[in-house]
């Protein structure tokens, strides 16, 4: 069951990348991010009261407490960097390296998880990184040269982020309802959103956010909410160097509406790229 979990996962994710890209033309990342945790945590919230897990939140250990900060810590910073990235790259090049976070993501579970490394794991590995490579191309953006440059940047540092997360999320998972940890997480996620905003002085961009972006903000963090909520659940039942794999799969969900939506077609060298992390991630499931 918790591959099926891990699939509704990379879908929700999929869509998330594309209704974000929709909602940070005018707006600002930053401030897109804060308001649209503030839809995802209500929407985790919704869920542990479904399920009922409110209560055993005294329960938890303070070593539970101290990685469940830690995982929201990790994916605020992973946020703020892929939205930014979002912002000044296209979905088609952007989307791969945040997704080659399963490379680091396979190394820290091994070290830290104890989670073998088969050969067949190692040549995805291998495959994984040098589609990566390959679809790294250079974006002609307007701006002044630092942003030209900027969207590889925070696209590598999301990466870095979203690895910590699946490690600090699985060891702080242990012990606690899926549906409440993701819940606790999302609240850390706001508080770090929100004092981003404060501290760069961005509080007025509130006023400005188009409407229509702003639907698609709120679109975003519900399709944020159901990607977390199977994720985590899979997560919890499952191996975090299979699961996360799989979740990566939403690259093809991503790249498939950045044609449609964006028009961002690929090229024969960046294509070659995907069909390598494609294939590489299918051999990590089996």
């Amino acid at each position: 069951m918790w591959i099926l979990f891990a699939f509704g996962s990379a879908l929700f994710a999929g869509l998330t990348s594309i209704l974000v890209k929709c909602g940070i033309r005018k707006t600002d990342s930053d401030t897109a991010t804060a308001i649209r945790t503030i839809v995802v945590l209500l929407f985790s919230w919704l869920m542990v009261a479904i399920v009922g897990s409110a209560p055993t939140i005294t329960g938890l250990s303070a070593k539970t407490w101290v990685f469940l900060i830690l995982s929201g810590l990790a994916t605020g910073a992973s946020w703020l960097c892929y939205f930014r990235a979002l912002q000044l790259g296209d979905v088609n090049k952007v989307v791969p390296i945040d997704k080659s976070s399963t490379i680091l993501t396979i190394v820290l579970a091994f070290l830290f998880l104890s989670e073998g490394i088969t050969w067949l794991k190692g040549a995805a590995v291998v495959l994984i990184a040098i589609g990566t490579f390959l679809m790294i191309e250079k974006k002609a953006v307007t701006g002044n040269k630092a942003e030209r440059k900027s969207w590889l940047v925070y696209a590598i540092l999301s990466a870095v982020f979203a690895s910590l997360t699946s490690i600090l999320g699985k060891v702080g998972i242990e012990g606690v309802e899926s549906n409440l940890g993701t819940a606790i997480r999302t609240g850390v996620v706001l508080v770090m959103a929100w004092l981003i905003v404060c501290v760069k002085g961005k509080q007025h961009t509130l006023k400005e956010v188009p409407k229509k972006e702003l639907g698609f903000i709120c679109l975003s963090g519900l399709a944020t909410g159901g990607s977390w909520l199977c994720y985590y659940k899979a997560l919890q039942d499952g191996l975090a160097s299979v699961v996360v794999p799989i979740d990566k799969l939403s690259i093809l969900v991503s790249i498939a509406f950045s044609a449609v939506v964006f028009h961002e077609r690929l090229s024969k060298k960046a294509a070659l790229g995907l069909v390598l992390i494609v294939a590489g991630t299918l051999m990590m499931i089996f």
